[in-house]
């Protein structure tokens, strides 16, 4: 563990940290998709329940 220092000798810094933040915000972005397109739509749950909260 004492030389894990070394992965970055074989590795760009900038590059692995720009690879990351593409991965994560593409995975993001994947993440809210699906929520969106199934059972836990949060945007047509909120409307249904203001809709039998004003009735």
């Amino acid at each position: 563990m004492a030389k894990f220092y070394k992965i970055w000798l074989v590795f760009d810094p900038r590059r692995v940290f720009v690879a990351q933040g593409v991965f994560l915000f593409l995975l993001a972005v994947m993440i809210h998709l699906v929520v969106l397109s199934n059972g836990v739509n949060w945007f047509e749950n909120a409307a249904a329940a203001r809709a039998a909260a004003s009735d």
